[in-house]
């Protein structure tokens, strides 16, 4: 255990201020996490370096597409999340646990593990890595030290005033959207009773100059709307810029939601278009395997630039200072000191 980060007394009791709920917490009780304790007055982390995953991951699978390109990183979590979806094909570390289990781990552990394998950098991911904050946060802070790159793969209901100390040492984030931020879908598939705080994550990750990338989950039938796809990405070009590259992921039957059939390419390239048409110029398909669409192409001319499988980037076609080769526009990649070498 350590004692957490961003709470503060309120009558017999705690508020937690690390995410968007703000749970207040009496004693010997934990907040929605289920992960943060409030003990004898004081909150606790119950997770802190108690990992229950240590793997190295391709940066494509988080997925990262513009950010350190067939880099690879050590990817760690700890069971426990502040999202209950439904649809979650994590859900056993996540939401279905009884007892916060895992191996014990050090910072210093985790830096000497990345240097054997010969990772480029950290990934905090498979559940939200804002119920594991204090351990993320010392773990970034060392490993920044040691020449790594430090990304968050996130549902965005992150407090911005914990995002903004994590960005002293976090480089790059995923958010995940589920259903286009449509609320209902929201509050009905996932516990979350509002979807305004991650619009406020993206502007806080935004101002303290963390790379972003955005996913939506296309779930059919229940969070497919085109509609909601559109007014997601209109958001995105306003907010964030038209360069933010944009993942729409296919839906696959899983834990609660084993009754609706995988989203269909004909639904996925539809909500591609209307992102294209919104004028977001990096958009993706995630989950459809041997798609052209998990590629990504020059804004300007359309050429292929990278090629990518499950696995990564099969073919890294851009010059030595990420112009296309046919046109000579400069794509936007970044982490450039993490792009392999052999690229």
């Amino acid at each position: 255990m350590k004692e957490a980060m961003f709470y503060e007394q309120v009558k017999n009791a705690i508020k937690c201020g690390l995410c968007a709920r703000n749970c207040i917490i009496s004693e010997d009780q934990t907040g929605f996490c289920r992960v943060r304790k409030n003990i004898k007055g004081k909150l606790y982390s119950l997770v802190y370096g108690k990992l229950i995953s240590v793997a190295v991951d391709p940066i494509e699978k988080k997925p990262l597409y513009m950010f350190a390109p067939g880099s690879r990183s050590l990817s760690i979590s700890t069971v426990g999340c502040n999202f209950r979806c439904k649809f979650c094909c994590n859900y056993a570390i996540s939401q279905e646990w009884t007892n916060v289990i895992g191996q014990q781990y050090t910072p210093e552990q985790l830096i000497n593990l990345a240097k054997n394998y010969g990772v480029q950098g950290f990934s905090y991911t498979y559940v939200e890595p804002t119920v594991f904050y204090e351990f993320s946060y010392d773990t970034a802070k060392l490993a920044r030290k040691n020449g790594f790159y430090n990304m968050f793969v996130t549902n965005g209901y992150t407090s911005p005033k914990a995002i903004k100390e994590i960005s002293k040492y976090l480089d790059a984030a995923v958010v995940d959207f589920k259903g286009s931020a449509n609320p209902k879908f929201y509050n009905e598939f996932s516990s979350v009773p509002k979807v305004e705080p991650i619009f406020d994550a993206l502007l806080a990750y935004k101002k303290n100059k963390v790379y972003i990338e955005i996913t939506d989950l296309i779930v059919p039938k229940l969070g497919d709307n085109m509609e909601d796809v559109k007014k997601l990405c209109k958001w995105i070009v306003d907010n964030l810029g038209d360069k933010t590259p944009f993942h729409l992921i296919q839906f696959f039957p899983t834990h609660k939601l084993t009754d609706l059939p995988r989203t269909s390419i004909k639904t996925m390239e539809k909500a591609y278009n209307i992102a294209k048409k919104q004028g977001l110029k990096y958009v993706f398909l995630g989950n459809v395997h041997n798609h052209e669409l998990e590629n990504t192409y020059c804004h300007n001319c359309g050429n292929l630039v990278i090629e990518r499988t499950i696995l990564g980037v099969k073919n890294f076609l851009l010059k030595e200072d990420f112009k296309c080769p046919k046109c000579g526009e400069e794509i936007p990649i970044f982490g450039e000191k993490w792009v392999p070498k052999h690229f």
